[in-house]
């Protein structure tokens, strides 16, 4: 029955779960599956949502199908360790999942009224989930660890802005920004390599609290600044390409010429 299941292209999720249980056998399944555990997977489970974000990027929705099966998988993959550890199962998790989406969604499963702002229905959901981590959470527990750094800070500042800690509006942002970027230049000349580190962190730390204020992803923005950066860079490349000549083979200045060539096009085109 299992092998009819697994060879099965209607099977649907029954399927996949059963590939991954055959996977981690510890008799019959695949060595390098049965050696993983949460630890060793966790990358992998990182760079696959980067993945979809990616495609998503791209708008490549044929890319995006797979990058969402693959992203699935991780799931799969730490549900199963986690039912043959006791923790918890499949199924125990998409049923915490779908509590959740019910209780966080009142205005659509509950009694309250859907006429509210998007704002306000950010407030409530906030509010819930403060309620959920109990009353003697504090302000900025809960906030995962092992986000991308600019999204963390962006979720601490936004946690700290709800209870008052921010600054009123951009043009006091702009200022400290100005004294961390003073205090940057100071470490540089004068201070360990690991204080021109923690100094250099701060700076970004504004940076994400402008880009909040701004209502800027940091994360998309950079994104798209390296999308653009590798744009404009294959662009100089191709044309010392079409000289006769590799980017080792020219200068700064031409490429910086060229550059600006490309740069200039782009914004013509616009």
């Amino acid at each position: 029955m299992a092998d009819t299941l697994i060879h099965d292209p209607n099977g649907g999720m029954p399927r996949l779960l059963e590939i991954m249980r055959r996977l981690r056998d510890p008799e019959t399944g695949c060595p390098w599956d049965i050696e993983q555990d949460f630890d060793s997977i966790a990358p992998y489970t990182i760079e696959e949502a980067y993945e979809v974000a990616d495609a998503i990027a791209r708008k490549d929705w044929g890319d995006l199908e797979g990058e969402l099966g693959d992203l699935l998988l991780q799931t799969v993959y730490h549900t199963a360790m986690g039912e043959e550890a006791g923790y918890f199962s499949f199924e125990s998790v998409v049923k915490a999942i779908s509590d959740k989406m019910v209780s966080r969604h009142p205005h659509v499963f509950g009694s309250e009224s859907r006429d509210k702002s998007a704002e306000q229905q950010t407030r409530d959901w906030e509010a819930i989930k403060a309620k959920e981590r109990g009353k003697q959470a504090r302000t900025l527990d809960g906030v995962a660890v092992g986000l991308p750094a600019l999204t963390r800070a962006v979720k601490l500042q936004k946690r700290a802005a709800r209870v008052g800690f921010d600054w009123p509006d951009t043009s006091h942002v702009l200022d400290k920004i100005i004294e961390e970027a003073g205090e940057l230049i100071e470490a540089r000349e004068t201070l360990t390599q690991q204080e021109v580190t923690e100094e250099f962190g701060d700076l970004m730390f504004v940076m994400a609290n402008l880009a909040r204020h701004l209502g800027v992803d940091p994360e998309e923005a950079v994104r798209g600044t390296n999308m653009k950066f590798i744009r404009r860079f294959n662009a100089v490349e191709d044309a010392l390409a079409a000289q006769g000549k590799t980017p080792a083979q020219s200068n700064l200045a031409e490429m910086d010429a060229l550059w600006d060539r490309v740069k200039a096009k782009e914004k013509s085109e616009k």
